[in-house]
């Protein structure tokens, strides 16, 4: 596959990602919640959930509506997440997405309002009276509500506020990242998965491959916050350092995080090799590049 390949795919299926965004989340909420629940979610961030699920469902012949379903539901989730995080009783920043965060345009109770109706509006969107069966409904919503509860996203968050001027070892970085980044993006592959018929290796070996996906996002993420500033990354540099929180820069050294980005990269690939779907992974395999390489 070339990255020209790549590149019109994702191209075309963002489109569909956005317009079903836009379609879906409703302007029209009482009291001015629906302006501030599109402004957290619409004209922003790079999609890679969604492009995750969306290249999982394909790879194994995935049913198209539900999978899109999906692909909005898990941005939903991600972009309540960021609302509550950035603000202040949290990580209390200033800039998402390259534009004020969402308490700072509408004020915290606003935020805090239009996050949890996203979260709400995200199951919602996953269960629909009609187009999609109420088996793989109750699926996509327990993968879901699995990874973006206690066990998952909110849990690793609670590690990692409860962290702050903590030196952690490797293994329990690693646990708090798997919760609070990883969780959301093995996910989004095990939900494109589930939207076609893909047998227990296969998903074991997606599984493999949305872990080491899910924890090279966010040693990156780390990386970048010490190496770019905050015009590229569309959000504040340096926060964790200034917050002196444990990273994986902090804790490995940079060159030592770079070298791990590298090996959940090959660790991405040798899993999709396992998964025998060959020609039909080459959107996830970009996708693992994608996200070692990028820059912001």
């Amino acid at each position: 596959m070339t990255a020209g390949d790549f590149d019109a795919w994702a191209t075309i299926e963002l489109e569909a990602v956005d317009a079903a965004l836009d379609a879906w989340v409703p302007g029209d909420a009482p009291a001015g919640l629906g302006d501030t629940m599109r402004y957290g979610v619409l004209d922003g961030g790079k999609r890679l959930r969604a492009l995750l699920v969306l290249a999982a469902a394909q790879a194994v012949g995935g049913a198209r509506e539900a999978a899109l379903r999906a692909a909005v539901a898990v941005e939903l989730i991600h972009a309540y997440s960021l609302i509550h995080d950035d603000m202040p009783c949290m990580d209390n920043d200033v800039l998402r997405r390259g534009k004020p965060t969402v308490h700072v345009r509408y004020g915290e109770a606003q935020a805090m309002l239009a996050g949890d109706a996203m979260q709400a509006l995200a199951f919602d969107v996953l269960t629909p009276d009609a187009g999609v069966e109420h088996a793989l409904q109750a699926r996509l919503v327990a993968i879901l509500a699995r990874a973006a509860g206690h066990a998952g996203m909110a849990g690793g968050q609670a590690i990692d506020l409860a962290s702050i001027g903590q030196r952690l070892d490797e293994a329990a970085l690693r646990d708090m990242h798997r919760r609070k980044t990883g969780a959301l993006l093995h996910a989004s592959v095990m939900m494109g998965a589930a939207c076609g018929a893909a047998t227990p290796p296969v998903l074991a070996a997606l599984g493999d491959y949305g872990a080491a996906v899910g924890l090279a996002f966010q040693v990156v993420d780390d990386i970048l916050d010490v190496t770019q500033a905050s015009e590229r990354l569309g959000k504040t540099a340096g926060k964790d350092l200034d917050h002196d929180k444990p990273t994986y820069v902090s804790v490995l050294g940079l060159e030592a995080a770079r070298a791990h980005a590298e090996a959940l990269r090959a660790q991405a690939h040798a899993a999709l090799a396992r998964s025998g779907l060959r020609g039909q992974g080459g959107m996830l395999a970009t996708l693992a590049d994608r996200v070692v390489e990028r820059e912001s």
